[in-house]
């Protein structure tokens, strides 16, 4: 590799991409390696017979002006603006997310309702001092009985662990400005501080993926290098630096030599890459951190559903079903759907890369998620003329007891390696939104860039 080109990132996610746009526009010419075929990580968006499916749902919305700057210099006019609706799947009924308060107790009931608002005033005036855990934190701020009825069944769905075994820490980054009494003020017309009770936001035409792709193009022409289809197998270090990284397609292996490395990949990843191994104690710590899989099943309907199910997103807090969250298509843009005349959904089951569920074959799991739609809404499932399923490993890193101090120890050991920066959503092992990821890499090569000249 030439002095010229002598950066390198791993992985072309929301962080990697934007490390890679800004250093190109600075007369940087990085590297940027993705394992997968296409750009966009898990914002990525798939194509099935002209069916657009986004691996999760990403509402474009941020309170950082310079994030916000970028995605309308990339998208403009494809970047539509999009009134936010969602709901919660319960006992056969859709009741509006985030929750508001009349709505909420029509749906329970007299009874539910008195029940649930004693239970609110009761940890109201007796607050818990230690919030620890995510079954502490939702209890302290919505009441016992919303909890378990709204929280608690869907919270274990997407982690695999119980609420009691997730530390605070997801809540308090991902829904900190959001309680009972806030959804009270909110529904008297108060102000909506906190980020999940936003009611519109903004939308690539063609899914989250056009602005990634719209950012490796320009990235490209820029004169970076992007990889696609090429996986880090091994990073050398030699001095306390990365001399070389290892790559392999699956067919070939190639070395490449490395200046400054941007690294995106999951943490536990890095850490047992590197050449010569850790010592035993630092590989340990690195296999003790989690992640939780995605498994997206595509269906193809013949129906337009979009007038009777007018949501993006349905939240399944049904104990006997297993997807977590449907998606319909055609809500968040119209132009994802090819044929007006009918719908594409995006059942949405969360699990462990390698488990019995991840494992099963693409027609079981069409066969199943037909089952289930047709078990949300009767008479459905005969609509199903076609399937599509996604596995996207690694999607969210899990906030499990003692994370924490794993994270702060890993992030230690890697900083004696002074070449190394680490950025992203798996790479910081954080649940950062897009536009968090996108700040991480931002600064990473600014770093670069004012180390450098």
């Amino acid at each position: 590799m030439s002095q010229a080109n002598d950066i390198v990132i791993i992985g072309a996610g929301p962080a990697g991409l934007t490390a890679g746009y800004e250093l190109a526009r600075h007369q940087r010419a990085p590297l940027v390696i993705e394992k997968s075929r296409l750009v966009g990580g898990i914002a990525r968006t798939e194509q099935y017979r002209g069916f657009l499916f986004d691996i999760g749902g990403h509402r474009f919305h941020t309170d950082i002006e310079e994030i916000q700057a970028i995605w309308r210099e990339l998208l403009g006019p494809d970047l539509l603006e999009v009134p936010r609706v969602s709901h919660i799947f319960f006992q056969g009924r859709l009741i509006k997310y985030p929750l508001q308060v009349g709505d909420t107790l029509r749906s329970i009931g007299l009874g539910a309702s008195l029940a649930a608002i004693l239970s609110y005033l009761k940890v109201a005036l007796f607050r818990p001092a230690e919030l620890d855990n995510l079954e502490q934190w939702l209890t302290a701020r919505f009441g016992s009985r919303i909890y378990r009825t709204f929280f608690k069944e869907y919270s274990e769905k997407v982690w695999g662990l119980p609420c009691s075994q997730i530390q605070a820490d997801w809540a308090n980054q991902r829904i900190q400005g959001l309680s009972l009494a806030r959804t009270i003020i909110n529904a008297l017309g108060g102000k909506k501080t906190a980020t999940t009770l936003i009611d519109q936001f903004l939308y690539p035409r063609l899914g989250s993926g056009m602005l990634w792709e719209e950012m490796a193009r320009r990235m490209v022409n820029h004169g970076a290098e992007l990889e696609l289809g090429w996986e880090v197998s091994g990073l050398e270090l030699d001095h306390g630096r990365v001399a070389r990284l290892r790559l392999s397609n699956g067919h070939e292996t190639r070395s490449v030599a490395a200046g400054q490395v941007i690294s995106s990949m999951p943490l536990p990843h890095l850490i047992q890459r590197l050449e010569p191994a850790p010592a035993p104690e630092i590989l340990k710590a690195a296999g003790r951190l989690r992640f939780r899989g995605f498994l997206l099943v595509g269906l193809v309907l013949s129906s337009d559903i979009g007038t009777e199910h007018p949501w993006q997103w349905l939240y399944v807090h049904e104990p006997n079903l297993r997807v977590g969250r449907v998606q319909n298509y055609r809500n968040w843009s119209p132009h994802m759907t090819p044929d007006p005349d009918m719908t594409a959904l995006g059942m949405e089951y969360f699990c462990d890369q390698g488990d019995e569920f991840w494992s099963l074959a693409d027609d079981e799991l069409v066969s199943l998620a037909t089952a289930e739609l047709d078990r949300l809404w009767p008479g459905s499932g005969e609509l199903v003329t076609d399937g599509v399923v996604y596995r996207q490993s690694h999607a969210y890193p899990v906030y499990h007891l003692g994370y924490q101090e794993v994270v702060t120890r890993l992030r230690d050991y890697l900083g004696g390696i002074s070449n190394l920066a680490t950025i992203g959503r798996n790479g910081l092992h954080r649940y950062n939104n897009q536009d968090h990821s996108m700040v991480t890499g931002l600064e990473a090569a600014r770093r670069i860039l004012a180390a450098t000249g």
